[in-house]
Protein backbone atom coordinates (compact mmCIF):
# COMPACT_ATOMS: atom_id res chain seq x y z
CA UNK A 1 0.00 0.00 0.00
CA UNK A 2 1.49 3.55 -0.82
CA UNK A 3 1.80 5.84 1.18
CA UNK A 4 -0.49 8.81 1.78
CA UNK A 5 0.59 12.06 0.82
CA UNK A 6 -1.05 15.27 1.64
CA UNK A 7 0.16 18.93 0.71
CA UNK A 8 -0.61 22.25 1.60
CA UNK A 9 0.14 25.20 -0.26
CA UNK A 10 -0.43 28.58 0.89
CA UNK A 11 0.51 31.13 -2.19
CA UNK A 12 0.41 34.95 -2.91
CA UNK A 13 -1.73 35.97 -5.85
CA UNK A 14 -0.05 35.53 -8.83
CA UNK A 15 2.62 33.68 -7.78
CA UNK A 16 1.99 30.76 -9.34
CA UNK A 17 0.82 28.63 -6.52
CA UNK A 18 -2.38 26.94 -8.16
CA UNK A 19 -0.14 26.12 -11.13
CA UNK A 20 2.51 24.43 -8.80
CA UNK A 21 0.07 22.17 -7.18
CA UNK A 22 -1.51 21.18 -10.28
CA UNK A 23 2.10 20.41 -11.65
CA UNK A 24 3.10 18.28 -8.88
CA UNK A 25 -0.29 16.64 -8.72
CA UNK A 26 0.25 15.84 -12.62
CA UNK A 27 3.44 14.51 -11.76
CA UNK A 28 2.51 12.58 -8.57
CA UNK A 29 -1.35 11.67 -10.01
CA UNK A 30 -2.65 13.17 -6.77
CA UNK A 31 -5.95 14.93 -7.01
CA UNK A 32 -6.06 18.59 -6.26
CA UNK A 33 -8.34 20.60 -5.20
CA UNK A 34 -9.22 23.94 -5.27
CA UNK A 35 -12.27 24.84 -6.85
CA UNK A 36 -13.30 21.21 -6.68
CA UNK A 37 -13.04 21.81 -2.82
CA UNK A 38 -15.70 24.22 -3.17
CA UNK A 39 -17.97 21.83 -4.91
CA UNK A 40 -17.28 19.02 -2.63
CA UNK A 41 -18.72 21.16 0.09
CA UNK A 42 -21.63 22.43 -1.54
CA UNK A 43 -22.62 18.99 -2.26
CA UNK A 44 -22.20 17.89 1.37
CA UNK A 45 -24.22 20.71 3.11
CA UNK A 46 -26.81 21.52 0.70
CA UNK A 47 -25.92 24.86 -0.69
CA UNK A 48 -25.20 25.73 -3.98
CA UNK A 49 -21.64 25.93 -5.63
CA UNK A 50 -21.83 29.92 -6.16
CA UNK A 51 -22.63 30.67 -2.40
CA UNK A 52 -19.41 29.06 -1.38
CA UNK A 53 -17.38 30.60 -4.61
CA UNK A 54 -18.31 33.55 -3.31
CA UNK A 55 -17.66 33.10 0.64
CA UNK A 56 -14.59 31.67 -1.29
CA UNK A 57 -11.18 32.86 1.57
CA UNK A 58 -13.13 36.01 2.24
CA UNK A 59 -14.42 36.92 5.97
CA UNK A 60 -17.92 38.51 6.01
CA UNK A 61 -21.38 37.68 7.00
CA UNK A 62 -23.70 36.72 3.65
CA UNK A 63 -26.97 36.73 3.14
CA UNK A 64 -27.70 33.15 1.93
CA UNK A 65 -31.53 33.09 0.76
CA UNK A 66 -31.08 33.21 -2.40
CA UNK A 67 -28.37 30.12 -2.11
CA UNK A 68 -30.15 27.37 -0.87
CA UNK A 69 -29.87 24.33 -3.23
CA UNK A 70 -33.67 23.58 -1.58
CA UNK A 71 -35.74 26.24 -0.07
CA UNK A 72 -36.38 24.56 3.65
CA UNK A 73 -35.36 27.29 5.92
CA UNK A 74 -37.17 30.33 6.69
CA UNK A 75 -36.66 34.09 7.08
CA UNK A 76 -34.55 32.87 10.76
CA UNK A 77 -31.81 30.74 8.62
CA UNK A 78 -31.05 33.33 5.90
CA UNK A 79 -27.49 33.91 7.36
CA UNK A 80 -24.77 31.79 8.22
CA UNK A 81 -21.57 33.46 9.91
CA UNK A 82 -17.81 32.84 8.49
CA UNK A 83 -17.34 30.11 11.36
CA UNK A 84 -20.32 28.00 10.08
CA UNK A 85 -18.97 28.32 6.49
CA UNK A 86 -15.15 27.41 7.83
CA UNK A 87 -16.49 24.29 9.81
CA UNK A 88 -18.28 23.04 6.91
CA UNK A 89 -14.89 23.48 4.50
CA UNK A 90 -12.97 22.50 7.27
CA UNK A 91 -15.18 19.16 7.62
CA UNK A 92 -14.90 18.58 3.69
CA UNK A 93 -10.65 19.02 3.69
CA UNK A 94 -10.60 16.33 7.00
CA UNK A 95 -12.43 13.66 5.11
CA UNK A 96 -10.72 14.01 1.84
CA UNK A 97 -7.23 14.26 3.80
CA UNK A 98 -8.33 10.72 5.73
CA UNK A 99 -9.55 9.19 2.58
CA UNK A 100 -6.09 9.39 0.65
CA UNK A 101 -3.56 11.55 -0.90
CA UNK A 102 -4.47 15.31 -1.59
CA UNK A 103 -2.99 18.38 -2.46
CA UNK A 104 -5.20 21.07 -1.05
CA UNK A 105 -4.38 24.72 -2.62
CA UNK A 106 -4.75 27.70 0.28
CA UNK A 107 -8.37 27.75 2.62
CA UNK A 108 -6.45 27.26 5.92
CA UNK A 109 -5.76 23.39 5.02
CA UNK A 110 -2.41 23.63 6.98
CA UNK A 111 -4.41 24.79 10.17
CA UNK A 112 -7.06 22.26 9.57
CA UNK A 113 -4.46 19.72 8.78
CA UNK A 114 -2.22 20.38 11.47
CA UNK A 115 -2.56 17.43 13.55
CA UNK A 116 -1.93 14.96 10.21
CA UNK A 117 1.72 14.55 8.96
CA UNK A 118 1.50 16.98 5.76
CA UNK A 119 4.13 19.11 4.03
CA UNK A 120 3.19 22.31 3.88
CA UNK A 121 4.57 24.71 1.56
CA UNK A 122 3.97 28.56 1.05
CA UNK A 123 4.61 29.63 -2.48
CA UNK A 124 6.14 33.40 -3.83
CA UNK A 125 7.23 34.99 -6.86
CA UNK A 126 8.58 38.33 -7.11
CA UNK A 127 6.62 41.56 -7.93
CA UNK A 128 7.58 41.97 -11.35
CA UNK A 129 6.45 38.30 -11.92
CA UNK A 130 2.84 38.53 -10.12
CA UNK A 131 2.39 41.89 -11.93
CA UNK A 132 3.27 40.16 -15.86
CA UNK A 133 1.32 37.03 -15.24
CA UNK A 134 -1.48 38.74 -13.79
CA UNK A 135 -2.03 41.48 -16.20
CA UNK A 136 -2.00 38.65 -18.73
CA UNK A 137 -4.08 36.69 -17.20
CA UNK A 138 -7.00 39.36 -16.51
CA UNK A 139 -5.92 41.20 -19.24
CA UNK A 140 -5.42 44.61 -17.44
CA UNK A 141 -2.71 46.97 -17.19
CA UNK A 142 0.41 46.40 -14.93
CA UNK A 143 -0.72 49.11 -12.42
CA UNK A 144 -4.45 47.44 -12.25
CA UNK A 145 -3.17 44.00 -11.67
CA UNK A 146 -0.65 45.55 -9.08
CA UNK A 147 -3.85 47.22 -7.66
CA UNK A 148 -5.74 43.35 -7.34
CA UNK A 149 -2.44 41.40 -5.76
CA UNK A 150 -2.35 44.05 -3.06
CA UNK A 151 -5.88 43.43 -2.65
CA UNK A 152 -6.16 39.72 -2.85
CA UNK A 153 -3.33 39.98 -0.47
CA UNK A 154 -4.60 41.50 2.31
CA UNK A 155 -7.80 39.40 1.73
CA UNK A 156 -6.19 36.20 2.10
CA UNK A 157 -3.57 37.45 4.79
CA UNK A 158 -7.13 38.58 6.50
CA UNK A 159 -9.03 35.15 6.66
CA UNK A 160 -6.06 33.41 7.23
CA UNK A 161 -5.23 35.02 10.19
CA UNK A 162 -8.60 35.49 11.44
CA UNK A 163 -9.37 31.74 11.29
CA UNK A 164 -5.87 30.03 12.30
CA UNK A 165 -4.93 32.90 15.06
CA UNK A 166 -1.92 32.69 13.02
CA UNK A 167 0.41 35.01 10.38
CA UNK A 168 -0.18 34.07 6.43
CA UNK A 169 2.92 34.00 4.66
CA UNK A 170 5.40 33.95 7.51
CA UNK A 171 8.17 31.41 7.38
CA UNK A 172 7.87 29.73 10.51
CA UNK A 173 4.21 28.77 9.55
CA UNK A 174 5.48 26.39 6.92
CA UNK A 175 7.70 23.32 6.27
CA UNK A 176 9.00 25.39 3.00
CA UNK A 177 8.95 28.75 1.30
CA UNK A 178 9.87 29.15 -2.48
CA UNK A 179 10.17 31.94 -4.42
CA UNK A 180 8.54 30.55 -7.73
CA UNK A 181 9.92 33.11 -9.90
CA UNK A 182 13.37 31.51 -9.26
CA UNK A 183 12.83 27.92 -11.03
CA UNK A 184 9.83 28.11 -13.07
CA UNK A 185 6.90 26.48 -12.51
CA UNK A 186 7.51 22.82 -13.33
CA UNK A 187 11.38 23.00 -11.52
CA UNK A 188 9.60 24.40 -8.53
CA UNK A 189 6.94 21.22 -8.66
CA UNK A 190 10.03 19.12 -9.01
CA UNK A 191 11.97 20.53 -6.20
CA UNK A 192 9.25 20.28 -3.58
CA UNK A 193 8.54 16.80 -4.52
CA UNK A 194 12.13 16.17 -3.98
CA UNK A 195 11.45 17.37 -0.71
CA UNK A 196 8.33 14.47 -0.17
CA UNK A 197 11.91 11.49 0.52
CA UNK A 198 12.77 13.61 3.55
CA UNK A 199 9.78 14.69 5.03
CA UNK A 200 8.50 10.99 4.89
CA UNK A 201 8.94 9.78 8.83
Amino acid sequence: MEEKILINIGRQFGSGGRLVAQAIGRKLDIPVYDNELISKAAEESGFSKHFFAKSDETRSLFSISSFFANARFGIADNYMSDNELFRIQSDVIRKIAENGSAIFIGRCSDYILRDMHCLDVFITASDEVRIKRVAEREGITPEEAERLIRTKDRTRETYYNYFTFGNWGVASNYDFCIDSSLLGIEQTADLIIGLLDRFKK
